[in-house]
């Protein structure tokens, strides 16, 4: 009889030809599923999940112009989009100004450029902001942009109690996959720590944080890395509100996460099972929170840009589609489905509404959402759950021991792990062994154009940015500016939370640079060992 082929997933598991019921020896149902919206919620947050409400819809838009972005939220808003998702330039994730030499070439090019809270008005005008979500993909300067949108919420006489959204935030993974970091890694924390804090206090319907899987996703990590560095991340990040005396029950209920859905289907279902299994027992167990809801993982998953293709984009299409299927039935709380040009540029108009609707079939065509967690009970599936689950928690132990995810990340611990994975991925790829439809198998040497129409960002954009900030800088009162950050400098030489400083500094006049500079001048830069 010849030998059975050893199949693995991705993050190696090894995938048997059958499953049946000796693959859940010992599975309690009670136990390790419960029912949905019950701890340990390997079924789902929420007790009739898409039956009571469907996933919010958040396509992640923002490019060139306050202007133009504008535009495209208002577009897809009226294609029945449910939330927004805001992607800001490079210069801005950094803390430059778009004036300032740093950012030359690049102002509105990765996202749309906002100096100060003029710039961010005019991205949400004739928008109501106690009528939607918005997300924002912000970081290193994630306290800044949070304080400009309070501003611009207040000009429209809607108070922060009312504001719903999520602010990335998470700037561990940053050092370890990203690298958009501006400071040191313990003032970083600090910052990070000062707007959970914040919020808890001030905006009781926000989320504070998006702990980030996806980036590690993105570079090159498996299944298995990305929630095991992520839920390491939570932990360093709930320690360190902890340690201002703050009650866990006060701010974990609204800690958000992050993760990637890419095409492997059932290792992506089962991931999602699997983190939120780990984290209601890291809650309850390791930080005694009491609420149920502080046991709740609750995730935002946008579909694997790193698994897009230039060649046959068309094809990202069918990627996409069941990447997003993956997440649904994995249980997501929103999701945002990657256009199929964005191996080649910024989403036009066109495969931005294709992205969009592909989420809307999945919503209203496929009957998906008619019942919970449809996939409880598959032999295989329970089985892939319990060896994910095993595996990350097998992870989580080896960070602890290396002192938990900040030093992990100061080590490079993070960062190697990653970078094998990729290697690995790579050299699989380049022997074939794993498939990418027309790149490495079943290519056509002579091919068609597919894309009609790919987006560009005009440069005069970048000019007329410099010239709109110029003028608010020019019509403001420098005096006050400098007052507002003289005290935003001795509070940072301090231990007080540095939200309300940049309030006043932001109302003063004060620009997203200037801010940052001052921080830069109190904390330093971080240089990459």
């Amino acid at each position: 009889m010849a030998e059975e082929e050893v199949r693995k997933t991705p993050s190696g598991i090894p995938i048997r030809e059958v499953y049946g019921p000796e693959d859940l020896a010992g599975f309690d149902p009670d136990r390790q599923l419960g029912q949905p919206g019950q701890f340990p919620f390997t079924r789902g947050v929420y007790p009739g999940m898409y039956r009571r409400r469907l996933w919010t819809m958040r396509q992640y838009a923002g490019f060139g112009s306050a202007k133009e972005t504008n535009e495209r939220f208002r577009y897809l808003l009226s294609l029945g989009q449910t939330g927004l998702s805001l992607a800001f330039d490079l210069p801005t994730q950094l803390g430059y100004d778009s004036d300032h030499p740093m950012a030359e070439g690049e102002v509105g090019r990765t996202g749309v450029a906002i100096s100060t809270p003029e710039d961010l008005a005019q991205v949400f005008e004739g928008i109501h902001l106690d009528q939607v979500s918005t997300s924002m993909t912000i970081n290193a300067t994630a306290p800044i942009l949070l304080a400009m949108y309070i501003l611009i919420a207040e000009r429209q006489g809607v108070s922060p109690e009312v504001l719903r959204g999520t602010v990335q935030n998470d700037i561990l993974k940053e050092f370890a996959a990203r690298g958009n970091y501006i400071y040191p890694v313990q003032p970083s924390m600090r910052l990070v720590g000062d707007l959970i804090e914040f919020c808890a206090q001030h905006l009781p319907r926000w989320n504070p944080i998006s702990i980030s899987g996806y980036h590690y996703r993105e570079a090159g990590a498996t299944a298995v890395q990305e929630v095991a560095f992520t839920l390491a991340d939570g932990i360093a990040y709930v320690e360190e509100v902890q340690r201002r005396g703050i009650d866990v029950d006060a701010f974990a209920p609204r800690l958000s996460f992050f993760f990637a859905a890419h095409s492997y289907f059932f290792e992506e279902i089962a991931k999602f099972r699997a983190a939120r299994r780990i984290w209601a027992h890291i809650m309850r167990d390791r930080f005694g929170a009491q609420n149920e809801k502080s046991w709740r993982l609750r995730f935002h998953t946008q579909t694997g840009g790193v698994t897009l293709t230039a060649i046959e984009p068309l094809n990202n299409l069918i990627r996409v589609a069941y990447q997003a299927l993956a997440a649904v039935l994995g249980g997501t709380q929103s999701l945002h489905t990657n256009a199929y040009d964005e191996a080649l540029a910024l989403p036009a108009d066109t495969s931005a509404k294709l992205a969009l609707r592909t989420q809307q079939i999945l919503a209203y065509e496929t009957g998906v959402p008619d019942t919970v967690d449809p996939l409880a009970g598959s032999y295989f599936v329970e089985s892939l759950t319990n060896q994910m689950e095993e595996r990350i928690w097998e992870l989580l132990e080896e960070i602890d021991r290396r002192g938990g995810a900040v030093a992990a990340v100061e080590s490079g611990f993070f960062q190697e792990q990653i970078a094998q994975s990729a290697y690995e991925a790579q050299k699989k790829f380049e022997r074939g062994e794993t498939t990418v439809v027309g790149v490495n198998r079943f290519r056509e040497e002579e091919q068609e154009p597919q894309v009609q129409e790919i987006l560009k960002v005009d440069p005069r954009i970048e000019q007329e940015q410099i010239q709109r900030l110029q003028q608010y800088k020019r019509y403001r009162d420098s005096n006050a500016v400098l007052r507002a950050l003289r005290d935003l400098k001795e509070q940072a030489q301090k231990d007080a939370n540095l939200v309300p400083p940049i309030l006043e500094a932001l109302k003063a006049g004060a620009t997203l640079g200037e801010i940052s500079d001052v921080f830069r001048e109190v904390f330093g830069e971080y240089q990459e060992a």
